[in-house]
């Protein structure tokens, strides 16, 4: 999620196709029991070194448990390619249902519509720690108007480039889109056995940027009525922009099509691109690749010089489930969870991004690779439409195809981006 190859919240296709095939729970599952006593069962991801998340879980329990002696906790870390299984047939079993869980940020609006988040409104409010949390992040946990959650971290991309190569062909850093297709191609020219800039057809949110630099939107609407906006003239523009870095000049679509964002970030760190566009969750594989040492990170430009793209805000956020029978203990365990003081922790213990902007800046004074993302959330990311389709939208591959068809040739942009917004609306159709 942050600093490994697994994104939080870009789910894997096949655990996204098994959740939307899963039964489907009820809004009448709430317990009506508060105990104050008792086991609280809690779900949380399994990262690829566990161990550093381990010790910063165990010391808020330490803590919770001091304030709450006759509570028990029992923690279990569980595999992210197979939680949506699990987590879908706890909603539907309450009884071996866990009361706090981790969950990736794009998975709220349908744990919400499959009735398995609490609506913690009234307790996020009167937390006073909340009112520091950065917009995208409370977005994030926010369905009609109402919170089901905790941001637990969040996570953006950026744009890794190489200083040595820039160095040796006087390159300056774009200042524009513009400017990073022009140099792209150039450093393709300059150095043939390498992408100037890795782009990936099934890259969703390496491309996002584009579309939402150029004033286009995912959808608009909000609630049950959202409609796909990807067939926009602004949106056209962006995705154009993005399907532009495809070809012999820069990205061969033979090789690029295919590629997710793990593959442009092995490309990158393995000497083979010039530029990438990565996260701050890539650092460390960049750090373990053959370009140790000679790359550096900046925010992705916009359309005019100086700006920002907006980046999509990906992370995980912490919930209690509905069917608990210790809400407020479980709440309570939510919010020291999620609290400043464990998300500096994690932050320094797994490299998360905390959601916390005072929280951020105090972590890019640690550790200045973090500076660019810092920025590149201030200047203000975007999120994906809060609504149960967008998992189905995910899942069925609908924005890579249309990515891949067009780099292929096989249609063009107004076709494809047509093609794209119906299958969008007929998931925001059926998820009504």
């Amino acid at each position: 999620m942050k600093l490994h190859a697994r994104p939080a919240l870009f789910l894997a296709a096949a655990a996204l196709t098994a959740a939307a095939c899963a039964p489907q729970t009820s809004d009448d599952s709430s317990s009506n029991k508060d105990e104050k006593t008792g086991t609280l069962r809690v779900w949380l991801f399994q990262e690829v070194n566990n161990k550093p998340k381990e010790q910063v879980v165990d010391t808020v329990l330490a803590d919770f448990k001091k304030a709450h002696a006759d509570a028990k906790v029992t923690v279990e870390y569980i595999p992210v390619e197979t939680r949506a299984q699990r987590i879908k047939a706890a909603f539907n079993d309450p009884k071996s249902a866990p009361d706090v869980i981790e969950y990736g940020n794009t998975d709220t609006a349908g744990y919400v519509k499959d009735g398995g988040l609490a609506d913690v409104s009234e307790e996020f409010a009167d937390w006073d720690e909340a009112k520091d949390t950065d917009p995208t992040a409370r977005q994030s946990v926010t369905v009609d108007g109402k919170v089901y959650g905790a941001p637990y971290f969040v996570g953006v991309r950026a744009l890794y480039y190489r200083t040595d190569v820039f160095k040796k062909h006087g390159y300056e850093v774009p200042k524009t889109l513009s400017e990073l297709t022009d140099l792209a191609e150039r450093a393709h020219k300059d150095e043939p056995g390498m992408y100037g800039l890795a782009v990936g057809g099934a890259y969703t949110y390496g491309a996002m940027p584009f579309l939402w630099a150029h004033g286009g939107e995912l959808a608009t609407g909000k609630g049950d009525s959202y409609a796909s906006a990807i067939d926009s003239d602004a949106a056209r523009e962006g995705v154009e922009a993005y399907t532009d870095l495809f070809g012999d000049a820069n990205c061969p679509a033979a090789k690029c099509a295919g590629m997710g964002g793990n593959d442009t970030v092995t490309a990158f760190a393995s000497g083979k691109a010039a530029m990438a566009i990565g996260g701050d969750f890539s650092h460390q594989a960049v750090e373990a690749g053959a370009v140790k040492g000679k790359y550096a990170v900046v925010p992705l430009p916009g359309v005019k010089s100086g700006s920002i793209a907006p980046a999509f805000a990906g992370g995980n956020n912490i919930g209690v489930l509905k069917s608990t029978s210790h809400r407020t203990l479980a709440v309570d365990l939510m919010e020291r969870l999620a609290s400043k003081k464990a998300q500096g922790e994690l932050f320094d213990a797994m490299g998360f991004l905390p959601t916390y902007k005072d929280v951020r800046d105090e972590a890019a004074k640690k550790q200045p690779f973090v500076e660019p993302f810092v920025k590149t959330l201030a200047a203000g990311a975007k999120f994906v439409p809060a609504s149960p389709a967008w998992a189905q939208i995910d899942s069925s591959l609908v924005l890579p195809t249309m990515f891949q068809e067009i780099v292929s040739g096989k249609k063009d942009v107004k076709a494809a981006t047509g093609d794209a917004a119906r299958k969008m609306n007929e998931a925001f159709g059926s998820a009504g």
